[in-house]
């Protein structure tokens, strides 16, 4: 899947809008390869110490859609030829997602607005510097929806009905959102925590739940299953986001490699916008989909472009209003905008 015309000129660009924008520079050369001539040594040994090798980054990964650039960037071997390190820590879970990040055992993830604002809420430990996902006119991130059998067909049939949702996360949060863009009040919206998603379809699946939030392909999968979509994100973008975060201990010490990962991954995206079809088989074989879902799959749309101030803000306006964060975080000091292109 190799896109070496392409690659070489889109990397070209890439490596001058790096190089000019990006200074002072460290000793080491952070892309491509750069000749040494041992002449130009003195006799004290100098010369032994040869070109720095490539930075490494550890990045947790949920096998979530979000994060099929990743796997796109990784194969086609921008990377490598960004002069990286790319190393995946394979988690099963949102809190292992984070744990892994918290502990220092990975570098970066991709999250969403809320699990940075938590991050941050004492000291800034981790920053945004690119989108993930976003949810698209044609295609939502996450859903809510009904039991088959539930009789709801519309969101005003969802007034007083408990929904499954992990509580203190985005899926609350995009509920509430979703919901109250319907005109539902405070109290009209009910809501039961199931936190494991597994566990959330299952009850949803039996009946047991009349409702429930779901993000893509999972809801996909419960949809075939026989759930019916009552409301996503497609319409509101504002909401659903998941974003690319790196630890500030990490964007500080390495800027010039967060900048070309995030421009590896920008590439990825284009690869990806150009040929989507091209790419099913990296769904596959990372499991980023239920088999189920792979014959009439089609890879959703990836953006460009970073967290707004105004998606910050309406984040940590619902995390104060239901008592989950007591304090203000700068836009400037959690959104890092310095590796935009």
């Amino acid at each position: 899947m190799k896109r070496n015309i392409i690659f070489g000129v889109a990397l070209l660009l890439s490596l001058s809008l790096i190089l000019g924008a990006c200074a002072p520079k460290p000793a080491s050369e952070p892309v491509g390869e750069v000749a040494i001539d041992a002449d130009e040594f003195d006799d004290e040994g100098d010369e032994d110490e040869g070109e720095a090798g490539p930075v490494t980054l550890r990045i947790a990964v949920l096998p979530i859609i979000d994060t099929i650039p990743l796997f796109v960037a990784r194969d086609e071997g921008l990377f490598e030829e960004f002069g990286l390190d790319v190393e995946f820590i394979p988690v099963s879970s949102a809190p292992e997602l984070s744990q892994m990040v918290a502990s220092g055992q990975a570098d970066g993830m991709v999250t969403d607005g809320l699990t940075v604002a938590f991050f941050d809420k004492e000291e800034i430990q981790i920053q945004i510097v690119r989108y993930g996902q976003t949810p698209s006119a044609n295609t939502g991130h996450f859903f809510i929806l009904a039991a088959n059998g539930s009789g709801i067909s519309t969101p005003e049939q969802l007034k007083g009905v408990e929904i499954g949702i992990s509580e203190g996360t985005i899926i609350e949060y995009i509920t509430d959102r979703l919901l109250q863009k319907q005109g539902f009040l405070a109290n009209e919206i009910k809501t039961i925590a199931v936190p494991k998603i597994p566990d959330r379809m299952a009850l949803l699946a039996s009946g047991e739940l009349q409702a429930a939030v779901l993000p893509d392909p999972l809801a996909s999968l419960a949809v075939q299953q026989g759930a019916t979509i009552i409301l996503d994100d497609s319409q509101t973008p504002e909401y659903g986001a998941s974003v690319y975060v790196f630890t500030t201990e990490m964007i500080n010490e390495q800027p010039e490699a967060i900048g070309s990962f995030v421009e590896a991954i920008d590439i990825a995206v284009r690869f990806l916008a150009e040929d989507p079809d091209e790419y099913i088989p990296v769904l596959t074989d990372n499991k980023l989909i239920p088999p189920p879902l792979i014959e009439n799959y089609t890879i959703p749309p990836f953006p460009t472009g970073i967290y707004s101030e105004a998606e910050w803000q309406d984040t940590l306006a619902w995390a104060q209003q239901k008592g989950l964060l007591l304090v203000d975080i700068p836009y400037a000091e959690a959104v890092n905008t310095s590796f935009l292109p």
